[in-house]
C-alpha cells in the first residue's frame, strides 16, 4: 500500500490529500529515508513524522485490506513508539 493511502486508512492524517502535502514537504521519513507519495509501506517498516513540536514514530503492524479503518482499531495496524 502506498504511504500517502496508508497514512489516511489508518487515520494518521484526515485526508489523503493532508498525507500527500506532508510528504511532499519532507516530512515524512520510512526507517528514517525521506519519501515520496509513491512508497510502498511494508510489514517493520517504522514511518517518521516530523511534526513543528516535535517527531512522532510509528511501527507498521499490518497493511490494511481496506480503504479506511475505524479509529478503535487503529491499535492492530500501527504501534507508536515515541
Amino acid at each position: 500500500m502506498r504511504i500517502d493511502k496508508y497514512l489516511n486508512a489508518v487515520n494518521i492524517t484526515k485526508r489523503r490529500s493532508v498525507a500527500q502535502d506532508m510528504i511532499s514537504s519532507g516530512v515524512v521519513y520510512i526507517n528514517d529515508k525521506a519519501v515520496k507519495a509513491s512508497k510502498n509501506v511494508e510489514i517493520g517498516n517504522i514511518i517518521t513524522i516530523a511534526y513543528l513540536k516535535g517527531a512522532k514514530r510509528y511501527e507498521v503492524l499490518a497493511i490494511p485490506t481496506t480503504k479506511s479503518t475505524p479509529k478503535s482499531e487503529q491499535e492492530k495496524y500501527i504501534k507508536e513508539l515515541s
